[in-house]
């Protein structure tokens, strides 16, 4: 079971994450969404396709951009379709 942690608190939870370039990438009905919130940052990659991304905020605190997702991924990465990945002082365990 992996786990993503901010600041003292499970933001996800999950024995399905898949794993790709060294990210843990959590299926969309393992977040804790009230920790979400929607950042109006993109970015692209070549094989994935564009990302969009969340802010995390946890007792007052906003972690910016520290989870992303790829809502239309490319054919190749299909399969990670609003999954979500994190970074920025995440920990994923």
């Amino acid at each position: 079971m992996k786990k993503a942690i901010w600041n003292g608190e499970i933001i996800a939870e999950s024995d399905e994450t898949i794993e790709i370039e060294g990210n843990a990438y959590f299926p969309p009905h393992a977040i804790n969404k009230e920790f979400f919130i929607n950042s109006p940052k993109t970015t692209f990659c070549p094989w994935k396709g564009d990302a969009s991304y969340y802010d995390i905020k946890v007792d007052n605190k906003v972690n910016e951009v520290a989870a992303w997702y790829y809502p239309k991924p490319k054919e190749k990465a299909a399969h990670i379709k609003h999954f979500i990945a994190f970074w920025n002082g995440i920990e994923v365990k």
